[in-house]
């Protein structure tokens, strides 16, 4: 094999015989491929000839010729090679091994250097390197190679001045005479170092800023012109005015008639005044997006919030649609981006419209485009002008002729007009039929009539079909009067199909009295009508194509017999015999024989092929229209698919009979679906795809069909042909996931990733997830980093989706080249961070326009690395990043904040910050806490309020800010007392405001507004504005306005009325059970009165999942295999009504779906676990430890979001330790940590202490507890901690106590702990940290988390007591508290002794709410607060108004029976709504004194008057009922007894006032809110019927024989339901017993 390359020439040419060295080499050669050697030879050739040429006698010139022996050296017919003769001995050179390869002289004359040989010289020879290719022209040409486009930034960094390099590189009178475009480097290199010069001449100069902006890969923010005095604009000019007129914000009052025109207007010409009007007031930008066509705003203001942005992701046809720009205005900037990424169309739409090219340069700013278009026009024609492409036949735009026409007069002559195929070709299209025109004017070969239409031949020889529509279209008179005067030779042109519409032309040309012989033309006679009339026969067929002059007479013949057979077909039927049927078919088959052969011997066309094709199709689809029974349609269409295929007409024009067997597919039943598409030819599959493609949008097909017609057609048709799926694009986003993981493996088809990309947009998350997983099947580690750095770019979209397990292979360098592609998709926010940790932590370098491009990324990234750039101008940038992700409402750990920004110098003075910077910061500022806030004067909050109004503060930071309160949310702050005193119209317009925020008003302040306005009979008309206040209006001030609420009408029933005020209200109810609104409706009566229907099944979807989950278990245990499914997918709708269950119904309903769905055996897949939605994790736990394991691991943030209860806990944390997932924690990395994420508290206490201490880092902590509180506040986790017990929610505490104390050292036996600071302690809980961390605090910081800390439920007796002394440390004696002070307590002041509380100043209802709100107190305590209260607020009993007594909350049952019985009735009733929600802690006495304020005469009146709006708006109040009242409740009214009263009722009263009757009256929360001494105290039967109530699905005979006291007639609550009836067609309303 060593003879076989080039090493014999080499072993020839050794002195020595044997070199085991060169041999070994040889060796290894010889396994290469003759290519494979040339390829090694050339990229070697130039350093070996440099190092070569010296020492041997000749070069190589890199050539494989000049390889050969020397002559005088022949290869023996040995084995060894023969030796050469003795070389003669040379002087050895002087020059060392660098002087050899970097000789720069050497360089400036040869043509091409090796990029390889810079890189060696630059990384050996540095100082010498610098300075003959740095500072010399050598540098200019080493650039040409854009491989060594790295020396730009190599010599900046290595040169003292770069003074040179500008120079030489930045000479622009040179780049407009360069042949080759300036590669982008430079352009990057003179845009930084020669910014001010580049600048204004790319302002002043059009030419160059067309080069520079013409290069797609210059990505150069457009420079700021208006700073050049090219004309300077007068003090009163135009656009001035016009800012002035159209900018003036705070007029900007009716948001929907501020049209796009004037935002762009105000955008361009005021940035800053916008931006900080705008953009900085969240309340005007929200206003602003309520118009739909402004949603890009949110993002625009979004990304000017930190820095002025650049045009990115720029979709051509959104902004390029030149059709519009003649009838609006369009910003210079757009025309300047449509010029730079649409060249070609913008020369077509724009250069070449006059008028439009004109309006545009009306404007000043496009002034450019008259050198732009004029230069342009040679690079445009040569991809416009393809003369070689037009040979063939193909269809070229009439718009890019006329350019080449018109442009290139020359070349378009001599390639079109003289070329007749070229011309043929384009003459195809009728629309290009003044090519003859345009050829006539430029040559003589164009269309000349007199010599191409010779008529007189035409009868003799017919012409081409194009050539008698050009003669009609330019010769018409001498058409007319040489053709439609001749009836011969219209008879001869109407037999052919090309030439048909002849006769037709001729006839209407006649008709309408365009030819002068028309007097002379003979009578209209039709001899085939003559026949039919005289035969008598009657046929639907039209004659008038051929009783026109000149018509085919075999098509009348053909005519004429059709229209026979069908009239005789009726008496053929029943009149012929069978024999003679048979002769019949048999003469009829033998003559189409007959004249198939005629056609064919005869070499003429009689159409008969033609005509049995369509005979055939027209007679399947007449048995298609007639046959009822689908099985016989099944087989025409799966056993005949490719026959009619061959059938159907693949050209342009499709019959009505091929469009009918195409629709006839989509009528297909479901079940037959997949069979049929299985068997149908591909072409045929493929017209339907377009069919659908084309007219989707009027096609009535259901979303099943087409999910079960996708998945057949990717099991079936592209396993056969791969090249179907771009047809099949818009089904995509009907595939089921799983089809989609079944897919083929067509990854590496770069039609089939480009037609995934382009339809991810419209698919769900499901299914971009399994075109993802699918993907990652080839895309591996090792796949990836085969990928290169464009990997992400050359993937596209379709790689966001891969399993994070795939997608954190991607290297950093990946992740930056393709960082564009990530921006413009929605990353899940472990990608983020992945990107985050990839890029900041990897490149410590970045500069501020990268941080920009990151954006909100920047935000998980770990404080250390961003510290990095603290004096930077990146800085700055990150800065304003971080903000915005605070103004976004992102959680941000606190070391980030603090690290940032709290410790900077500007803040340690905060009467040192201008209102500007204040501003900026307003995001902020709850963070720096109640001492920084305090400090702040009026005169810097003041200008700084519209950034403030948008910011939540809590409520003890918003009692600092002072007389600041009438701005947005700082409308929260003010003292109840001050909204008493405000005038109604202030408080009207502040309720929008208010309805804006979250939490909204306290209790006190909502009552206090709620009772003002309400107070006034004007409000009925202020529906509208005091609509946020509705569910907090007590009853009692709405009663005494219902009629005029009735008159109101419409606008009152649609309001949002909570329960008891829609009882009030007539025709409310009514509105809601036709609507929407069933939240507030009385469920049970609903379904006990329609249940007992037949047609309650079909019912059930209607209801909605509210009344339909109220059903009882034991009654949807019985629900058929339909109705489960329907309730299955209204909860799935709606899974907030399911989470609103207690936990036993919700397991118990779930368990009898999975039963009915077959999940208790195999593996729990993805599309069962899904087709539960948040019902899965529900399941048993022997169906979910079943669960599919990789449907889990690729989804872990969605199974994150989920609800588990504590044994579904511990299986995931069994899961998360299996080696197919995670493996041993011990062994768990960050990556790992970063996906297990709030998992990490399922985990047993033994399994944490195995997890890496490194790895637990403080940012690592508080990103877990950021996480789980996240879930908590979300719509899942609300609810679901909602249904969880005390021991529950104790044992999750305790779980994140653990992991914070044992991470940070505070479980060790000497720790040396850390002190937490008051942003820590946000983000945690101050609870998990140890006590004694607690007190080591500052003074400051423990006064800036006071309020958290008196908030905190988990702190025990002892914290609450070592705090709370830390409080009196801080701000001396508890007679000394400020109100501030007061409120911010919380639990820790229930430490506090009764003398102390005795000197509690309570005189704010703000510091009296706080102390009401807790429950711990003892009797004593409460007597002493009451005492309190009456003192410090100087007010007697009866003076106590509904907002102080809101406000006391628990206090009110300090106060003695006899004190109880002298508050005002009527205050007292409209606080009820409010302290009712409470668990009074007032004793039996004290609750029936309660109850005779509320049946009060002026309140409520007597008890049993009293319905269930009444009960239900008291609440836990109707405990205190008297014994006879609450023996004597009736139905309805228990029905509005609240779960919380009733478990308040002392257990022996319980039992004596409720019977075993009214006791299964009980709704199911009712009944669970029974205690355990309660239901002791119950007889047998009491606890019976209390049994049912709680386990309906446990069928138990019951017998209350005996024990009845009568039934009494009553109305059905049907007969209040008039809407529903209507709906139900129910015309009579019978009494029920």
């Amino acid at each position: 094999m060593v003879d076989d390359t080039l090493c014999s020439e080499i072993l020839v040419g050794s002195r020595k015989a044997s070199s085991p060295s060169l041999l070994i080499l040889c060796q290894a050669l010889s396994s290469l491929t003759p290519k494979q050697v040339e390829q090694l030879w050339s990229n070697m050739c130039y350093v070996v000839q440099t190092l070569a040429s010296l020492l041997l006698s000749r070069s190589s010139d890199c050539t494989f010729e000049d390889m050969e022996p020397s002559p005088d050296v022949a290869p023996s017919s040995d084995t060894h090679p023969l030796p050469l003769p003795p070389l003669q001995r040379r002087t050895r050179s002087t020059f060392n091994l660098k002087q050899l390869i970097c000789n720069y002289s050497e360089w400036s004359r040869d043509n091409e250097i090796d990029a390889g040989l810079v890189t060696m010289c630059s990384d050996n020879d540095h100082k010498e390197f610098v300075k003959h290719v740095c500072y010399s022209d050598l540098l200019k040409k080493l650039l040409s190679n854009k491989l060594n486009n790295w020396l730009l930034g190599y010599c900046i960094s290595s040169s003292t001045d770069p003074g040179y390099m500008v120079s030489l590189l930045c000479n622009y009178d040179h780049w407009f005479v360069q042949t080759v475009p300036v590669d982008y480097s430079i352009v990057d290199f003179c845009w930084n170092l020669d910014g001010d010069r580049f600048k204004t001449l790319l302002c002043e100069h059009t030419g160059l800023f067309t080069l520079v902006f013409s290069n797609p890969e210059n990505q150069l923010p457009i420079p700021n012109c208006t700073h050049l005095p090219i004309l300077p604009a007068p003090p009163d000019s135009y656009f001035n005015s016009l800012v002035k007129e159209s900018c003036h914000y705070s007029e900007w009052h009716d948001v929907m008639l501020i049209t796009f025109d004037v935002l762009s207007l105000c955008i361009r010409m005021d940035a800053n005044g916008f931006v900080s009007e705008v953009c900085s007031n969240k309340t005007f930008l929200n206003e602003l997006l309520r118009n739909k066509e402004n949603a890009w705003l949110e993002e625009h203001c979004s990304s000017s919030l930190i820095i002025p942005p650049t045009m990115q992701n720029f979709n051509i046809p959104d902004w390029c649609d030149y059709h519009t720009w003649g009838q609006r205005h369009v910003d210079p900037s757009v025309v300047g981006l449509c010029w730079q990424n649409d060249q070609l169309a913008f020369q077509k739409n724009v250069c070449c419209n006059a008028s439009l090219f004109e309006k545009l340069l009306l404007d000043l700013q496009n002034k450019w485009l008259e050198t732009s278009c004029a230069d342009k026009e040679i690079e445009v024609l040569p991809q416009v002008c393809k003369y070689s492409e037009w040979t063939h036949p193909i269809i070229v735009d009439m718009t890019e002729l006329a350019l080449c026409a018109e442009l290139d007069p020359l070349n378009f002559t001599s390639n079109v007009c003289h070329n007749a195929t070229v011309l043929q070709n384009l003459l195809a299209n009728l629309d290009n039929t003044w090519l003859l025109q345009q050829c006539a004017n430029y040559s003589n070969t164009g269309f000349i009539p007199s010599e191409q239409c010779q008529y007189s031949s035409w009868g003799i020889s017919l012409p081409n079909g194009n050539l008698m529509a050009i003669c009609w279209d330019y010769d018409q008179a001498n058409f007319v009067a040489s053709v439609c005067h001749d009836a011969a030779l219209l008879s001869v042109l109407a037999r052919e199909p090309s030439s048909m519409w002849v006769s037709t032309l001729c006839a209407t040309y006649y008709t309408n009295g365009s030819s002068t012989n028309s007097s002379s033309a003979e009578p209209d006679f039709c001899l085939i009508r003559k026949l039919v009339k005289q035969f008598n026969l009657t046929c639907s067929i039209d004659f008038s194509s051929v009783c026109q002059p000149g018509a085919n007479q075999d098509l009348a013949l053909q005519m004429f017999l059709h229209c026979w057979v069908e009239g005789l077909r009726t008496r053929v039927e029943v009149l012929l015999t069978p024999p003679m049927a048979n002769v019949l078919e048999h003469a009829v088959s033998t003559t189409v024989v007959i004249l198939l052969a005629l056609e064919e011997i005869m070499n003429t066309s009689l159409h008969v092929t033609e005509n049995i094709r369509l005979s055939v199709l027209l007679s399947v689809v007449h048995y298609l229209e007639k046959e009822p029974n689908f099985d016989n349609k099944r087989v025409v269409l799966q056993c005949f698919g490719e026959v009619l295929t061959t059938l159907m007409q693949t050209g342009r024009d499709v019959t009505g009979g091929e469009l009918f067997l195409i629709k006839e597919y989509f009528q297909i039943p479901l079940d037959s679906l997949r069979p049929v598409f299985s068997a149908t030819h591909k072409t045929t599959v493929r017209l339907i795809l377009q069919y659908y493609s084309r007219n989707k949008h009027i096609l009535q097909v259901s979303p099943e069909y087409l999910s079960t017609l996708v998945s057949a057609l990717f099991q079936n048709q592209l396993v056969k042909d791969e090249n179907l799926f771009p047809d099949l694009a818009p089904l995509l986003s009907s595939a089921n996931p799983a089809d989609i993981l079944a897919l083929p493996p067509l990854q590496n088809n770069i039609n089939v990733r480009e037609t995934i990309n382009n339809n991810l947009l419209y698919m769900s998350l499901e299914q971009r997830q399994a075109f993802g997983q699918w993907y990652s099947q080839v895309m591996g580690p090792v796949d990836m980093a085969k990928g290169g750095p464009s990997l992400i770019r050359d993937t596209g979209n379709l790689i966001i989706y891969l399993p994070f397990h795939n997608f954190q292979h991607l290297s950093s360098a990946q992740l930056l080249e393709g960082l564009d592609v990530l921006k413009r998709n929605t990353l899940t926010s472990l990608q983020q961070e992945f990107v985050a940790h990839s890029l900041i932590g990897t490149y410590r370098n970045l500069k501020a326009q990268d941080f920009t491009r990151l954006g909100k990324i920047t935000c998980l990234a770990d404080p250390k690395h961003l510290l990095a750039y603290k004096d930077t101008d990146a800085f700055q940038v990150i800065q304003k990043i971080i903000v915005n992700c605070t103004r976004q409402g992102e959680s941000m750990p606190s070391h980030m904040i603090s690290s940032l920004f709290l410790n900077s110098a500007e803040l340690k003075s905060p009467s040192s910050l201008s209102p500007d910077r204040l501003a900026e910061l307003a995001h902020l500022l709850p963070w720096l806490g109640m001492n920084f806030l305090q400090d702040l004067s009026q005169s810097q909050l003041l200008p700084a309020l519209p950034a403030l109004a948008n910011v939540s503060f809590s409520p003890a930071q918003l009692s600092t800010l002072g007389g600041l309160q009438h701005f947005g949310s700082l409308i929260l702050g003010l003292r109840t007392e001050v909204f008493w005193s405000l005038p109604v119209d202030s408080l009207l317009s502040s309720l929008p405001n208010i309805a804006l925020h979250t939490p909204g008003l306290t209790p006190p302040q909502a009552n206090a507004v709620a009772t003002k306005l309400w107070g006034f009979p004007e409000v009925v008309g202020w529906l509208n504005n005091v609509e946020p206040l509705l569910s907090s209006t007590p009853l009692l001030s709405l009663l005494s306005r219902t009629r005029q609420l009735v008159v109101n009408g419409i606008s009152t029933f649609t309001k949002p009325w909570n329960t008891q005020q829609s009882f009030k209200i007539p025709m409310v109810i009514l509105h809601r059970i036709s609507g929407t609104h069933q939240r507030s409706f009385p469920k049970k009566c609903v379904i006990n009165e329609l249940y007992q229907f037949e047609f309650f099944s079909e019912l059930l979807g209607e209801l909605g999942a509210e009344i339909a989950l109220a059903l009882p278990v034991s009654t949807i245990k019985k629900f058929p295999a339909d109705m489960m499914d329907s309730l299955r997918k209204m909860i799935l709708q709606d899974p907030h009504q399911f989470l609103l269950l207690p936990r036993t119904k919700q397991e118990l309903l779930v368990d009898k779906m999975a039963q009915r769905m077959g999940m208790y055996t195999g593996v729990f897949t993805e599309d069962e676990f899904r087709s539960l939605g948040i019902m899965a994790t529900f399941v048993v736990d022997e169906v979910f430890i079943q669960l599919d394991r990789t449907f889990f691991i690729n989804n872990l943030d969605f199974f994150q979001g989920l609800c588990y209860n504590k044994r579904k806990r511990e299986l995931v944390a069994q899961i998360l330790q299996e080696e197919a997932i995670f493996g041993p924690a011990k062994n768990w990395t960050q990556a790992i940590l970063s996906q297990v994420d709030r998992f990490l508290f399922f985990l047993p206490t033994e399994t944490l202490e195995e997890i890496s201490q490194e790895l637990m880092t403080v940012g690592r902590i508080e990103k877990l507890f950021l996480s789980q509180r996240h879930w908590e506040h979300g719509n899942v986790g609300i609810h679901c901690m909602n249904g969880r017990d005390e021991e529950e929610k104790k044992s999750l505490f305790e779980q994140q106590q653990f992991v914070l104390q044992f991470f940070l050292g505070f479980l060790k036996m000497d720790p040396s702990f850390p002190i937490p600071t008051c942003e820590i302690l946000h983000t945690t809980s101050p609870s998990v940290w140890t006590i004694s961390s607690l007190t080591e605090m500052s003074s400051s910081a423990f006064s800036d988390c006071l309020e958290l800390i008196g908030k905190d439920p988990f702190l025990g007796t002892y914290q609450r007591t070592v705090l709370l002394n830390k409080a009196k440390e801080v701000y001396g004696p508890v007679s000394s508290f400020s109100q501030s002070v007061i409120s911010q307590l919380g639990v820790l002041a229930t430490q506090l002794s009764t003398e102390e509380l005795d000197n509690l100043p309570l005189m704010e209802l703000s510091s009296i709410a706080a102390m009401g709100a807790i429950t711990d107190w003892s009797s004593k305590q409460l007597t002493t607060l009451y005492s309190n209260v009456i003192v410090f607020t100087d007010r007697t009993a009866s003076q106590l108004d509904s907002s102080t007594l809101v406000a006391m909350g628990n206090i009110v049952c300090g106060a003695q029976p006899t004190e109880m019985n002298v508050f005002n009735a009527v205050e007292f009733s409209k606080a009820a709504l409010w302290l009712g929600q409470l668990k009074l802690p007032c004793t039996e006495e004290q609750l029936l004194a309660l109850v005779r304020l509320l049946s009060h005469s002026l309140a409520f009146g007597q008890i049993s008057s009293w319905g269930s709006e009444v009960f239900i708006e008291i609440g836990s109040l109707a405990a205190g009922l008297p014994d006879m009242a609450m023996s004597a409740l009736v139905k309805e009214q228990i029905e509005g007894i609240a779960p919380l009263a009733i478990s308040m009722i002392p257990p022996d009263k319980f039992a004596v006032v409720f019977n075993q009757r009214q006791i299964s009256i009980f709704s199911y929360e009712q009944a669970v809110g029974v205690t355990a001494d309660q239901r002791t105290a119950l007889s047998e039967v009491q606890k019976t019927a209390l049994a049912m109530v709680l386990t309906p699905w446990e069928n138990r005979p019951v017998d209350f024989r005996g024990r009845s006291r009568g039934l009494a007639l009553s109305p059905s609550p049907l007969c209040v339901l008039p809407g529903l009836l209507m709906l139900l067609n129910i015309l009579s309303c019978p009494a029920v017993s």
